[in-house]
Formats: structure tokens, C-alpha cells, sequence
């Protein structure tokens, strides 16, 4: 696809701050055709370094609350401010995704980019933990890196030339995916889908001189990228 929206982040200085494959173009994608009103309250939920969450405020119109666990609300706020947004439009804070600190119903949408796989693999973590601070007929989209097909049970030696068993173990496929949101009780199921963007998102942050990028490079080097994929899904709050 053509991320047109995604172009105007395409600096150094701004890809030096992804912390994976490029977050700006997973979004883009996910959202798509996306049903969420403009001007809708938005938690971006694993926001990072609040890339994503200035592409919501500015691409898409959302006030957004930038919500993560490991990055400094303060050092954010200072990102946010140099990206010209004001303080009602974008609030850093810092949470625990299992544990939100929100008045229920307080959403119209919840969002996640490259990072649901980290705390939501408890098939009751939807309903109990995530869906209460959604309004009813709001909505969840999230992508997570997957696997095309699952192979923990013999796991390539492509892949662990970047990894650990335990680290890959947050590697899942669309039915594992499909088995998670289809368990919820109070969401809709709008889609559960593979989607376009693997190797160009990789591209973008194999690039990247971090260390973390560096070490990933093994694996596509040599060829592992064919056993992954980012899978994305939608849910509708009933």
C-alpha cells in the first residue's frame, strides 16, 4: 500500500525514535477505513515515545491520551510540545495496561500499535481489563507482530539468531489471534486479518543504528523474515 499519511514522519530524527518495525506505516495500515469519529477521545495504549500518538492527534483529528509503562510522561510532554500540540490535545501518562487508571466508559476508542502482544494474550484480559474503559459502540484496533504460522514447537534457526525461545513466545499466529478476541463476551469482532505491511516496516527499523535493530538484522539476513507477519484486529464494544 501507499502510506501517504506516513511519508511526513519519514525524517531521521524521527525514525531514530522507533523502538521497532515502523510504527507510523503499522498505523496507517490498521486504520485504514477505520469507523472511529474524528475528534474522538483516544487511548494509544503501549504509546512509546509517543510517535504514534502525535500521527492520531494530527492525521486523524483524536485527542489522545499517549499511555505506556516504560517511557518518561515528562520527556513526552517535551516531544509533544516540539511537535506543536498543545496540552489538551495530546496527555503523556504513564501506566500499566492490565491495571488502567481511567474512569470506565471514558474512551470512544482504544489503540495499540506493535505492543497488545506484550499484555494481552489472557484471553480474559478483554473483558476485564481493557472493554470497561471503552464506551459501548467504541472501538479497539491493535496489531502485533505475528507468525504466519505457529512453529514454537520447532522454532526455525533463523529466528533465534535475534531471539530467545522467550522472547519469540509473544510470536503468534491469526488463529491464535482469532482464538483471543473471538473468547470476548462484551466485543464484537469486526475483523482479525494479516496484514500488507512485514517487510517494509522491518526495512524502516533495520535501518536504525540501535543495537537492538542491529541484533535483529540476523535473522533477516539471514532469510528468517519469511516466517513472520504483523496481524491486526477490530473490535466493536457492544
Amino acid at each position: 500500500m501507499e502510506y501517504v499519511k506516513s511519508q511526513k514522519y519519514n525524517t531521521p530524527e524521527l525514525l531514530a525514535k522507533i523502538m521497532g518495525p515502523n510504527p507510523f506505516k503499522l498505523q496507517e495500515e490498521m486504520l485504514r477505513n477505520h469507523k472511529i469519529p474524528a475528534g474522538s477521545l483516544v487511548c494509544d495504549l503501549g504509546s512509546g515515545q509517543g510517535l504514534t500518538s502525535v500521527m492520531l492527534v494530527k492525521d486523524y483529528g483524536f485527542t489522545v491520551y499517549a499511555a505506556d509503562l516504560w517511557s518518561d510522561p515528562q520527556e513526552n510532554r517535551k516531544f509533544f510540545d516540539g511537535m506543536g500540540l498543545t496540552h489538551e490535545q495530546i496527555i503523556p501518562v504513564k501506566v500499566d495496561a492490565t491495571a488502567l487508571p481511567f474512569e470506565k466508559d471514558f474512551f470512544d476508542a482504544i489503540i495499540s500499535t506493535d505492543s497488545y502482544n506484550f499484555w494481552g494474550r489472557d484471553p480474559e484480559y478483554l473483558d476485564a481489563k481493557l472493554l470497561p474503559y471503552v464506551k459501548s459502540g467504541g472501538y479497539i484496533y491493535a496489531c502485533v507482530p505475528g507468525m504466519k504460522k505457529d512453529c514454537h514447537d520447532n522454532l526455525p534457526k533463523e529466528l533465534l539468531l535475534s531471539w530467545t525461545p522467550e522472547q519469540i513466545i509473544y510470536l503468534r499466529d491469526t488463529a491464535y489471534w482469532t482464538e483471543i478476541v473471538n473468547s470476548s463476551r462484551n466485543a464484537e469482532v469486526i475483523s482479525v486479518y494479516e496484514m500488507e505491511s512485514n517487510e517494509e516496516v522491518w526495512a524502516d527499523w533495520l535501518m536504525q543504528e540501535n543495537e537492538i535493530a542491529v541484533n535483529d538484522r540476523k535473522t533477516w539476513s539471514a532469510g528468517g523474515g519469511k516466517y513472520l507477519n504483523f496481524i491486526a484486529f477490530v473490535l466493536q464494544k457492544k
